[in-house]
């Protein structure tokens, strides 16, 4: 917005009208139900224009007014060069300002936080990409795969003067919409890309900006895919809008990347949020089918279904305290809990001290594979009169005390 209106100084009705052709040219033409897309027609249509109005000396910037090139003997021209990149070591190219570029220790360690940056944005921007072409393809990407081209890709680009490039959702979109289906469109559009360099460099410098910054407005305009962005807003989780919402947000105030970074943790945050309250407890004490004896006063039988991890085992086993105060022994059963990592054993730890401190004895039974793990690599093992694990509730049940022995 803040681009838009330092612009209107330069408000040009021909390039106006420029875009307005070629943004209508973008809608019109699928009526017409052909197989040409109608990306190539309304740039042809904005290039003759263009074209025609600087015949009638109406200045229209183009590629070639825009853009401009020396070669290595001096020459000068405008729009793209019609040249081959050529093999060059990247370290005798000229380094920043057109001074030398020295390669020593002091360089690499210089280097390599940007360079690890730059990786992790191409990563990220690449499998967004794909993952926007699996929505609107209905297909799967191969995540391996395309790190690992683009990997290869970006290894090799800068022995010919190139930078680092990542997948663009822009063109991928356009790509698709002009009827991709495989990776042979991307071979295919690399080799146009190598002979527009070489054969239409000179016809590509006609290509007026507005006519190209129409075609941008419509793919965007696709790639948002707004009626689907409304519909998820009205019926998606609170948690998930709140995500989609900042991520939106962010991207318009700042760019994809911190939205991205942004999106990913509030997502994690959320998430781990939404598991921490399914774990709960419930006293079963009362129970016939799982309890079928009375037992005798002062004990309580509880049961504890859902993920003690960090972030709900402090509440859980707060909840566990409270709730087996002033009782001889409490036996909880962890039948339901399939994760139980450092953070729930510490919490598990503190909620035993405190039954020690309160003379409470614990029974813990039916402890799954994973959290008895976790406990075998505490050294959390029974100690008689104070906490004992057994295999079963059945087991657990056993060692409470009957109520003739109590008498």
């Amino acid at each position: 917005m803040e681009a838009l209106l330092l612009a209107l100084p330069s408000f040009s009705l021909a390039e106006l009208t420029i875009a307005a052709v070629t943004f209508i040219t973008l809608v019109l033409w699928p009526l017409l139900k052909t197989s040409v897309p109608p990306h190539l027609p309304a740039i042809i249509i904005a290039s003759l224009l263009g074209v025609m109005l600087n015949i009638f000396d109406v200045e229209v910037a183009t590629i070639g007014s825009r853009f401009s090139y020396t070669l290595a003997d001096g020459t000068v021209g405008q729009g793209i060069p019609p040249l081959l990149p050529e093999f060059q070591w990247p370290w005798l190219q000229p380094g920043p300002n057109g001074q030398p570029f020295e390669l020593s220790f002091k360089t690499i360690q210089i280097l390599l936080p940007a360079a690890f940056a730059i990786a992790m944005i191409g990563a990220i921007e690449s499998l967004l990409c794909a993952v926007v072409l699996d929505g609107m393809s209905g297909k799967r990407h191969s995540a391996n795969s395309e790190l690992l081209g683009q990997g290869i890709g970006n290894i090799v680009t800068p022995f010919f003067g190139g930078i680092t490039a990542t997948a663009a959702i822009a063109r991928s979109v356009v790509n698709f919409k002009a009827g991709a289906e495989s990776p042979v469109a991307e071979m295919i559009h690399a080799l146009v890309v190598l002979l527009a360099l070489v054969v239409l460099a000179q016809a590509l410098a006609y290509v007026p900006m507005a006519g190209l910054a129409a075609l941008l407005v419509m793919v965007a305009w696709k790639m948002s895919e707004a009626p689907k962005s409304l519909h998820f807003v009205k019926t998606a989780p609170r948690d998930d809008v709140v995500v989609f919402v900042t991520c939106l947000t962010l991207t318009v105030l700042f760019d994809m990347v911190i939205a991205i970074t942004v999106g990913v943790m509030l997502a994690a945050l959320l998430f781990m949020k939404e598991i921490a309250g399914m774990t709960k407890i419930s006293e079963i004490t009362h129970q016939p089918r799982q309890v079928p004896n009375k037992l005798p006063p002062g004990w309580r039988v509880y049961s504890i279904s859902g993920p003690l991890f960090f972030a709900a085992a402090d509440r859980v086993f707060g909840e566990l305290t409270l709730l087996s105060d002033q009782t001889k022994g409490v036996v909880v059963s962890l039948e339901g809990v399939g994760v139980l990592d450092a953070g729930g054993m510490a919490a598990l730890q503190k909620f035993l001290n405190r039954c020690r401190k309160r003379q409470t004895q614990v029974i813990i039974s039916d402890i799954q594979l994973l959290p008895l793990k976790t406990l075998q690599h505490g050294d959390m093992t029974s100690q008689p009169g104070h906490v004992t694990f057994t295999a079963t509730l059945d087991e657990a049940l056993a060692l409470v005390p009957q109520p003739e022995a109590e008498v």
